[in-house]
């Protein structure tokens, strides 16, 4: 035989070896999936809408960009109770009242108060953190919640600690917030409002 011959045969080998070698490595040291992918190269070579529905799975598309997070009306729904039945706190602390003269910012907070007073004694049940008048001297045990109270001044080394009550604090024993009716948008913490002063406009 030839000697060129010699030397193709042993190159076809190699090649071979070299194949068999990839193979092992691509499929994690086992050949059970060969004869699939043998056929798969067949038939994505031989049959084109094969070769299309194997394009995305090997070359998948980018994933669609995250959808933001849709916001709750939870968070909402006291301030749009004390938006209501004309308290509207919110149109007050919005509005500009630089220019108002001190009587009639009082004119204006008295029924605001008032209103405002009423909504929170029907909706909250209320407690104060720490018993005790304004100006009274308390001692903040150890182990204290600093969420619930807050200390100020020379604060240093560790409780208990004995000082004076600034504001008692408030705490939520008990709430009624009714919720939004079905289908309305619970965003919506003041509605417009239009007058309809000359009926149904005809067409």
């Amino acid at each position: 035989m030839e000697p060129y011959i010699y030397g193709a045969l042993i190159g076809l080998a190699g090649a071979a070896v070299l194949n068999l070698l990839y193979a092992l490595a691509v499929g994690g040291g086992s050949l059970a999936r060969l004869g699939l992918a043998c056929l798969a190269f067949n038939k994505v070579m031989g049959n084109a809408e094969v070769a299309a529905k194997i394009e995305p799975i090997l070359n998948p598309p980018p994933p669609p960009p995250p959808v933001p997070p849709k916001l709750s009306g939870e968070p909402l729904r006291l301030l749009a109770l004390l938006q209501r039945d004309e308290g509207r706190l919110l149109d007050f602390l919005l509005e500009d009242i630089s220019g108002a003269s001190d009587d009639q910012i009082g004119a204006g907070v008295r029924e605001i108060h008032k209103k405002a007073q009423a909504a929170i004694k029907e909706l909250l049940t209320l407690e104060p953190v720490l018993a005790g008048e304004e100006g009274s001297t308390v001692t903040v045990p150890a182990g204290f919640d600093p969420s619930a109270v807050r200390l100020t001044g020379n604060v240093t080394g560790q409780p208990p600690f004995m000082g004076v009550l600034k504001h008692h604090g408030w705490r939520v024993t008990a709430y009624r917030l009714p919720a939004p009716p079905a289908g309305s948008d619970d965003l919506v913490v003041a509605p417009a409002e239009v007058d309809l002063p000359w009926g149904k406009e005809e067409g």
